[in-house]
């Protein structure tokens, strides 16, 4: 694998995180147009939907890897068995999870965020509903993409990416900007969205994918050797991300305790920083593909020679990001039109995450997802837990609340955790243990 392969396997991926993490920015902005209310109700449940639906994106990524791996090592039969149980294993999942969601939303909610504001849990209440019947066609498209990356099908993906949040966006405008439908308008156009999501990457993968030769009787029968193989990485993981964006929704409920203002200048400093992350995030999509690859011919020297490669890439991301979108800030706010009150207060969040990601944000994130891909799924998940828990999480209560530093104090807490996380993880890449599993 050459420079030129990689490059074409990360520009679909770095142009649909652009596209996605813009997206969420412009449909954080079109719902602070209905109010603080709504702005903070999306916000606590898409900080729940986040949880759940990286279980399933985890379960997708053991495919992914088990995708790659088999790639790499020539044997295209067991590309196809592969791709067709990872898409069966989310898709029962995700409906599993929408289910149960649903039934429980209001104790879910009250446990969560019974501190809210009355008004803004009338339409979390809504929004966790219309989010849970979407999660089977959410779960389904990224199945479909993750095998798609495994073979390096980036482009394939980027397109499927492009109709389904395109759609979402026009629908958005139409319902909220236009209809001023507020936050049912929002449900309406995610479930519209994640529906043709889910049926154009089926039809793209039964009738134009010639890699993968997917059959839906093959995804029907369940191939338990395989299922194996997907879960030693998938399980770790989507408990990893359980516990991992358990210890995010309970900050979360820290910011509820500090009330509506808190909640919003939370919101949107959180989305300005995904803007940040935006090279960097694909980066750390397309190394799981490149590393798994590389691990399936066992050419460990070239996987350690491009793990190093995106990380200093990503540095590289970050800074072009910060002297582009820090004189900016004034354009985001009139986007975002927050209350006075709170401007100091996201300034202040938004320049924190500028000076640290750059130094602490592509250990923490792009090294496990390059552990991973190689196997090591056991130890990224453990330590990606303890460092969570112990200083996001006690941290993030012990500063914000007991010191009362506020929401600024939670937020050092999760750069304090992206440091150890971050030091942990370069530890482990220099030693030869993460490469050693065998998995096809």
């Amino acid at each position: 694998m050459d420079y030129k392969q990689i490059i074409s396997i990360i520009i679909p991926i770095l142009v649909d995180q652009a596209f996605i993490i813009l997206m969420s920015l412009l449909n954080t902005a079109m719902v602070s147009s209905s109010g603080v209310a709504a702005v903070s109700a999306v916000s606590m449940v898409d900080s729940l939907n986040i949880f759940l639906i990286n279980v399933f994106v985890a379960v997708a990524t053991g495919g992914t890897v088990i995708v790659a791996q088999y790639k790499g090592s020539g044997n295209l039969e067991m590309v196809s068995r592969a791709a067709s149980q990872a898409v069966s294993a989310v898709a029962i999942l995700s409906i599993l999870l929408s289910s149960f969601v649903i039934v429980f939303h209001t104790p879910t909610l009250n446990l969560l965020f019974g501190n809210a504001d009355a008004d803004v849990l009338q339409n979390a209440k809504i929004y966790l509903i219309g989010s849970c019947i979407s999660y089977p066609f959410i779960a389904i498209f990224q199945a479909v993409s993750g095998v798609l990356r495994g073979v390096a099908e980036t482009r394939a993906c980027l397109r499927l990416s492009l109709i389904m949040n395109l759609t979402f966006l026009g629908l958005n405008v139409l319902l909220i900007t236009i209809f001023n439908m507020g936050v049912r308008g929002l449900i309406i156009s995610m479930i519209l969205a994640r529906v043709l999501g889910m049926v154009t990457s089926l039809i793209y993968l039964l009738k134009y994918n010639q890699t993968l030769r997917f059959k839906i009787k093959n995804a029907l029968s369940i191939d338990f050797s395989m299922l194996k193989k997907i879960m030693f990485i998938g399980l770790p993981f989507a408990a990893e991300q359980m516990f991992f964006n358990g210890g995010k929704l309970l900050t979360q409920t820290f910011i509820v305790q500090l009330g509506t203002f808190a909640i919003t200048a939370n919101a949107i400093s959180g989305s300005i920083a995904l803007v940040y992350q935006i090279g960097s995030s694909a980066l750390s999509i397309a190394v799981v593909t490149v590393v798994g690859q590389c691990i399936g011919r066992r050419d460990i020297q070239d996987a350690r020679k491009f793990i190093k490669s995106f990380l200093g890439l990503s540095t590289v991301f970050f800074i072009i990001g910060i002297v582009v979108l820090l004189p900016l800030f004034p354009l985001l706010m009139k986007l975002f039109s927050p209350p006075e009150e709170i401007i100091s207060t996201i300034f202040a969040l938004t320049l924190l995450n500028a000076i640290a990601q750059p130094f602490l944000w592509s250990c923490s994130f792009i090294l496990p997802s390059a552990l991973r891909a190689a196997g090591d799924s056991s130890f990224t998940s453990i330590s990606s837990l303890l460092t969570m828990w112990l200083f996001r999480v006690i941290l993030g209560y012990f500063l914000g609340i007991t010191l009362n530093f506020g929401i600024m104090g939670v937020w050092v807490a999760m750069v304090a955790e992206w440091g150890i996380r971050g030091m942990i993880f370069a530890w482990r890449f220099r030693g030869d243990k993460w490469y050693a599993h065998k998995l096809i």
